[in-house]
């Protein structure tokens, strides 16, 4: 296979040679016995070509560059410079310049070319034609390209680097060119490849390794696999590139244990009679080291002591170099703890820290880390690109680098993560560093790729036999001081980072109408917001014996909230405290439902409650496919203890009485946490807990403000305050009761992998297992009796909709009341739930 890419690299150089080889051929002949002196500057008097088949003489006049009065040597730079654009127009395989005539000191060109033939008609054969159409396609051998002998080249090469990628490594493929006698200089390509049978590998034989074992070894090449039944995850095939890439894997591998010079002394394969494949590789592993001395040099701003708790490096420890050039230079992730990220958040830009080993003493090397602070640098100006709609000043304020500020490498990072939290822009925010080394400064320019601001809100789901959806109006990126701004309305004023929101919600058993706002910044100072909003909901009698919806029974629901948000700079700026007071008012119109052994089904309620929640969101960079980092929150609604300040005998009141004025507080807790294994794949873990209570035992729990669990989380009749939450492999709410439960638990691990990031739409597949529970009391609480469920899924995002996506999910336990489980159930997900 070395073999075969050296052929490929010699045939480029081959064709790059010629090309130049035809321009440095003596550039001009003569016709006519005229002559020339060589070195004279001429006038041009005109051109003419000859040779041509389709082109015309004026396009080929156009390629050379040259114009009728100009001057011109012969030979010179220009003429050769005119063949050179011929040739590169890869429109003619040969050209020759002739001197047909001269008069004084005016000269006429006649230049002769052969076009290149023009290809017409693709055929290939040997695989399927469907196949066949999208590798002809890929290989970009379009109708009217022309047939160039490095095309010739390069397509065969690819038709057989396509296969062999595959696992095919004996794909012969053979090509024809023949000459279509239905056109002027056209030719038809036959293409047959034959892949042969897929070559798979038996074995992998390592010699010369003591220390880690062939077992070990092989676990670290994680592209080439050995065959082995059952391994549908990773085939087993033999790739060039990714096999090169294992054998540094496997170097690593004996670096981070010590052995600093282990090589690689041979490496080949070996066919087997079964048309199988051995890959044999000899090592050398050399002897294992271990840090001696561990030696500062250059360090003023930090002491020895705290660089080594930043190393976390001991003498005596086994010797590894990977790592140690990791808590030195950083692995490359936004969150890496070493020494370089140390200085450069503290100002020194201008620093370098670099290891020298020192000295080799039989099994021990002494380690030298040379500093050079040099002096600290600020940040002279900052500025912001790319964002056509939003404001500067919504950029600004979200950015933690300030000019006069001294320069910070974390600082960068987490405007990136801030820049792309608010959800306007694409996560991959390019910030540009401008050094100025003598005057000590830096400019940084943060480039961003900007999404729609706006949604239409199309949130749905189906579940329980019943299709719950949502159609509104969502302007993210919303300006309302340019609301009576007509020049403004582009269609809509936008770019102050306001969110403005109408919002219809529609099932067979309920509609609810909502109009919502939020401003991020009041004032525009301080990272302190306000938010209100007010809706109506009337909700219907559903009988779940025969699914029948009576509209003559009906709970009527109107309120309205306003709620202030800060951004806390203890314990740390991640923190968030949010507080809300929300007025609701409840009228039953035969609404029946049982509350404590009564029934209430007349009158009106009343919930006046305050909601205090702090939470801490270190996520990022992108809102929609967090990478690292960590949200939870912590959140407690509560109502005044009415009954705790009154002399009422509540248990002789008619339960419309006894329920005018709701009274409960609440206790929640979420918590997410992302792992990245690489910058595609995440790992997300969640948990969940929540707790109904009561001041009053005679009052007993709230009819409001329950627990609903089991099925896709779309959020149905969120405005009595109940919550759902979702536990996929169940029907919408069914792991509840049927007036909700008072407690619940969630615990959920999902593996994310990302297709695709672009502003256009980011879409990643999910695998995910969950379990939780829902209960009516703390004497039927068991934190070990859960719902489990696990499944596949796929998310797209697009800026326009939202996220959209569809789950399958299997539940292994049963529906409360039921002895079968709940087995296969489909969700669909229109709005972000998960």
């Amino acid at each position: 296979m070395k073999l075969f890419s050296a052929a490929i690299v010699f045939i480029a150089l081959f064709f790059t040679f010629d090309a130049n080889a035809q321009i440095e051929k003596d550039s001009i002949k003569t016709t006519n016995n005229t002559s020339f002196e060589k070195g004279k500057k001429y006038t041009l008097g005109g051109t003419s070509v000859t040779g041509l088949i389709k082109f015309s003489e004026e396009t080929v006049r156009v390629f050379t560059g040259l114009r009728n009065g100009q001057d011109i040597k012969l030979p010179g730079d220009k003429l050769t410079s005119a063949i050179k654009k011929l040739y590169e127009s890869k429109q003619f395989s040969n050209v020759d310049v002739y001197l047909s005539k001269i008069d004084g000191n005016t000269v006429y060109l006649e230049f002769d070319v052969l076009e290149l033939p023009q290809l017409n008609h693709v055929k290939i054969t040997g695989v399927k034609k469907s196949k066949a159409k999208e590798l002809i396609k890929d290989a970009e051998l379009k109708q009217g390209a022309m047939l160039t002998d490095n095309l010739i080249v390069t397509s065969r090469n690819y038709f057989t680097k396509k296969y062999t990628d595959k696992g095919f490594l004996k794909t012969k493929v053979s090509l024809d060119v023949k000459k279509d006698t239905a056109d002027v200089n056209t030719v038809n390509m036959s293409i047959f490849i034959d892949k042969g049978n897929k070559i798979k590998i038996k074995d992998i034989v390592f010699t010369g390794n003591k220390a880690i074992s062939s077992g070990k070894l092989k676990k670290t090449m994680k592209n080439t696999k050995e065959k082995y039944f059952g391994r549908f995850w990773k085939g087993s095939k033999y790739i060039e590139e990714k096999y090169q890439e294992d054998l540094e894997s496997i170097l690593d591998k004996y670096s981070r244990l010590g052995y600093r010079d282990a090589r690689i002394l041979s490496d080949n394969i070996s066919w087997n009679d079964d048309n199988t494949i051995n890959i044999n590789i000899g090592l050398e592993e050399g002897r294992q080291y271990r840090f001696a001395e561990i030696l500062f040099i250059g360090n003023t701003e930090y002491t020895d002591e705290y660089l080594n708790r930043i190393l976390k490096i001991e003498k005596g420890d086994v010797y590894n170099g990977a790592v140690l050039k990791e808590r030195v230079k950083g692995d490359g992730s936004p969150t890496s703890e070493d020494l370089s990220t140390l200085y450069q958040d503290s100002g020194f830009l201008f620093s370098s820290v670099n290891v020298i080993e020192t000295k080799v003493e039989d099994d021990s090397i002494t380690v030298e880390i040379r500093i050079r602070e040099d002096e600290k640098a600020r940040i002279r100006k900052v500025t912001v690109s790319g964002n056509d709609k939003t404001n500067d000043h919504v950029l600004f304020r979200e950015l933690r680098v300030k000019p006069g500020d001294l320069f910070s490498r974390s600082a960068i990072i987490r405007s990136i993560r801030e820049i792309g939290q608010l959800g306007f822009f694409d996560a991959n925010v390019t910030p540009d560093v401008v050094p100025d080394y003598q005057n000590k400064t830096a400019d940084i320019d943060f480039t961003v790729v900007e999404k729609g601001g706006s949604q239409i809100e199309l949130q749905g789901g189906y579940g329980g036999g019943s299709f719950i959806g949502t159609l509104g109006l969502s302007f993210n990126n919303f300006s309302i001081k340019n609301i009576f701004n007509k020049d403004a309305y582009k269609p809509l004023p936008m770019g102050d980072g306001q969110k403005l929101s109408l919002r219809l919600q529609s099932s067979r058993t309920y509609n609810t109408y909502s109009f919502s706002f939020t401003e991020p910044w009041l004032g525009g100072k301080k990272p302190k917001s306000l938010s209100f909003s007010v809706y109506s909901s009337n909700q219907y009698q559903l009988d779940f014996t025969t699914y029948d919806v009576d509209r003559d029974k009906s709970l009527g629901i109107i309120g309205a909230s306003i709620g202030l948000g800060q951004r806390l700079k203890w314990p740390d700026d991640y923190f968030q405290l949010s507080q809300t007071i929300a007025y609701q008012s409840f009228k039953l119109n035969n609404y029946g439902f049982s509350v404590g052994g009564d029934f209430l089904s007349q009158g009106t309620l009343n919930n006046l409650s305050y909601s205090a929640n702090i939470s801490r969101n270190s996520a990022g960079p992108s809102l929609i496919f967090p990478t690292y980092g960590s949200e939870f929150s912590i959140g407690v609604k509560a109502t005044i203890p009415y009954s705790l300040f009154e002399s009422k005998d509540y248990s002789s009141l008619d339960i419309e009485e006894k329920y005018k004025w709701l009274e409960y507080y609440k206790l929640n807790f979420k918590g997410k946490w992302y792992t990245a294994f690489t910058d595609k794949l995440v790992l997300m873990n969640n948990a969940e807990f929540g707790y109904l209570g009561f001041y009053n035992e005679e009052l007993g729990h709230s009819p409001f403000e329950r627990y609903y669990v089991g099925g896709d989380g779309i959020a149905a009749f969120q405005l009595d305050g109940r919550e759902t939450i979702g536990l996929r492999g169940y029907e919408n709410n069914r792991l509840s009761d049927t007036n909700g439960g008072t407690i619940f638990t969630k615990f959920q691990m999902e593996l994310r992998y990302s297709i695709t990031d672009s502003p256009s739409a980011s879409i990643y597949t999910l695998g995910f297992v969950e379990a939780g529970n829902s209960y009516n009391n703390f004497s039927e609480f068991n934190p070990f009796e859960l719902k489990r469920s696990a499944g596949l899924g796929v998310r797209i995002f697009m800026p326009a909709f939202g996220l959209l996506g569809i789950d399958f999910a299997h539940g292994f336990d049963p529906l409360p009341g039921q002895n079968v489980k709940s087995g296969w159930q489909t969700h669909f997900i229109i709005g972000r739930q998960f």
